[in-house]
């Protein structure tokens, strides 16, 4: 590949490199210098959903290499197991947050809840007296 279709691919793996700042940069940049060239990074990073979850192409690579094998059966065993526990790990803890969110969520309603039937007794006692 030569140097003059070569730089695209380099400057964005450069990019991704960087995170999603870099690429929120460039775009204003691009706005600032000429319009149609930060309206094209728009474009390009929302088609190559560079602006989804945070998520660009290299992270990518690296997690799809978490799955190929090593050619150690033991160690592929092993790393199976692994991932496994994590992700099951992972799935607890998820469930975890979200019991403590709603436990808050209805703490919070209670507290709502108990505020206002205060006022509306309170009320009902100013009206009666």
């Amino acid at each position: 590949m030569s140097t003059i279709t070569a730089w695209p691919s380099q400057a964005e793996n450069w990019m991704d490199q960087k995170g999603k700042p870099a690429w929120i940069i460039a775009m204003v940049l691009g706005f600032i210098i000429f319009w149609p060239v930060g309206l094209a990074l728009l474009f390009y990073m929302i088609w190559s959903k560079r602006m989804c979850n945070g998520k660009f192409k290299n992270r990518g690579r690296k997690s799809h290499a978490a799955y190929s094998t090593s050619g150690n059966s033991a160690f592929d065993a092993y790393k199976e197991d692994t991932l496994r526990r994590l992700e099951e790990e992972q799935g607890n803890f998820e469930a975890f947050l979200e019991r403590l969110r709603d436990a808050k969520d209805k703490s919070e309603f209670d507290e709502f809840m108990d505020e206002r039937a205060k006022k509306t007794t309170e009320l009902k006692e100013s009206i009666e007296a």
